[in-house]
């Protein structure tokens, strides 16, 4: 359609009333420009240029925006949006503009010789950069990754893995390591099949091209592999899920740990570790078992670090406090779940998002009662959901990783009534999905559900890495964001 406007010889082209909005105190528009007529065929991308030109917002460079309509966000032209809506071309349209999630662009794999079972990351803006202080230097950003060769690796941002824990059995994990997470920049926590949480002292060489892992701890008390850990650096405490149901509170300071409740020699074989006589083994504090089935995850209160949330296959969240070792609160959900992350909403209030065997994600308020489970579902994922990060940037978005071989975006503004066969209730539906390279380059493109064969454990989401994730492929990727108007068409 032609969008040229007063131009001699050319036809006056069809136009629609706006009325825009915004609940963004930075990014209001001066009074009397808020309502302007558009050519009918523009799309979201003229219309966030048209926000950005002078007579409207003037910004100094440009800011993509998304827009919602009547809480969805726009991604057809206006004109298509009225036809599909059995609404006059005469309508005004009320457009919510908000700042766009950037599409995330494959940057970088990072090969490993088994299946990665869990990431972490290291920079400025993560939660163990903040927590290092001043201990942590611009330019040495650092993944973490698990993997079922038993091996941690640190990668640098050139791919270069700059250390490497020592090989299975040799005073590491026995086995395949479940989930390692950063401590601060120079403390590493992993759990595995072994049933045991090993703590790391990490040190890089002055050029930090090179670094070494030193075992300094081995925390011993679950009986069944530990698939999941969360980790409180400013109070040194860390929660692990095992399969046997049971939640361990552990710190990592040796004078405080009590000491190994049973011998060593009393686990099973399969599970003895073979450590040297300098490292030191302690017990947890408290090992409670919450849940009747396996423990799929467990995470610290954002801001109160004597709560934690866990999930598992038996359909529930809890709330335990950690002083007492309580359940105070439990949430049953329609289906198993498999991972969990909290996000912080508004700066005070908390959502917890739990992915589960059905496909989707669960929004849960953990301080509602169990009789009002479900905020928001978030659908879109064709396999289970194993693994949720928040975006650093805001509290309005989330990233998922599934068994389905892919990771998606979810923005929490842009929401529907659930349909009845959807059970009713509030969704969401992904802005983005990231296939895996890997899957790809192998398939050469042809593969008619992207990541098939290629089951998604972990996913992290930082200021400065982007997206990062780990899976069956044996390959971290990375994903980040660039200039959405770049591409416009």
């Amino acid at each position: 359609m032609d969008t040229s406007m007063g131009q001699p010889g050319t036809a006056e082209p069809h136009q629609i009333r706006v009325n825009f909005t915004t609940t963004s105190p930075d990014l209001q528009l001066p009074e009397g420009r808020t309502q302007l007529l558009v050519p009918a065929d523009i799309k979201r991308y003229g219309l966030s240029r048209v926000l950005n030109s002078e007579s409207m917002l003037d910004t100094t460079s440009p800011i993509p925006f998304d827009f919602l309509v009547n809480g969805s966000f726009l991604r057809t032209s206006l004109e298509d949006y009225l036809k599909a809506n059995g609404l006059s071309s005469e309508s005004t349209i009320t457009l919510q503009y908000v700042r766009s999630l950037i599409p995330p662009v494959y940057q970088a794999s990072f090969e490993h010789d088994d299946w990665v079972r869990d990431i972490d990351v290291l920079s400025a803006s993560s939660r163990a950069g903040i927590w290092s202080g001043d201990h942590f230097t611009t330019g040495q950003e650092r993944i973490l990754s698990a993997s079922d060769d038993g091996i941690l690796r640190i990668w640098d941002g050139s791919g270069n893995a700059i250390a490497t824990s020592s090989p299975t059995g040799l005073h590491g994990h026995a086995n395949s390591i479940k989930a390692a997470k950063f401590l601060s920049s120079s403390q590493i926590a992993s759990s595995g099949q072994d049933a045991t949480i090993r703590i790391w002292k990490y040190a890089e060489a002055n050029d930090h091209l090179s670094g070494t892992f030193k075992q300094t701890l081995q925390l011993c008390g679950h009986k069944t592999a530990v698939n999941t850990l969360d980790v409180h650096g400013p109070t040194g405490r860390i929660l692990s899920t095992s399969v046997d149901g049971n939640v361990g509170l552990w710190t990592t300071s040796k004078s405080s740990a009590p000491a190994v409740q049973a011998p060593e020699a009393d686990q099973p074989s399969s599970k003895k570790a073979k450590l040297s006589s300098s490292v030191s083994q302690r017990g947890p504090l408290s090992l409670t078992r919450p849940h009747n089935l396996p423990a799929s995850a467990a995470v610290f209160d954002p801001a109160d670090s004597t709560i934690a949330y866990t999930s598992s296959l038996d359909h529930t969240i809890r709330t335990l406090d950690l002083t007492t070792s309580k359940v105070e609160n439990v949430i049953t959900t329609s289906h198993p779940l498999f991972s969990l992350c909290a996000l912080r909403r508004n700066g005070n209030s908390l959502l917890l998002a739990a992915g589960n065997s059905a496909r989707h994600v669960t929004l849960v308020d953990p301080r509602a009662s169990a009789a009002l489970t479900s905020v928001m579902t978030l659908r879109g994922h064709r396999n289970i959901v194993s693994g949720l990060a928040p975006c650093p940037d805001n509290d309005h978005s989330l990233v998922s990783a599934s068994y389905d071989g892919t990771c998606r975006i979810w923005d929490l503004r842009s929401v529907r009534p659930a349909t009845r066969a959807e059970g009713g209730g509030s969704v969401c539906e992904s802005v983005h999905t990231i296939q895996r390279e890997s899957s790809i380059q192998k398939t050469g493109g042809a593969s008619d559900v992207p990541g098939r064969g290629a089951k998604l454990f972990g996913v992290a989401w930082d200021a400065h890495w982007g997206i990062v994730s780990g899976g069956e492929d044996k390959v971290v990727q990375i994903n980040r964001g660039r200039d959405l108007l770049a591409a416009a068409e």
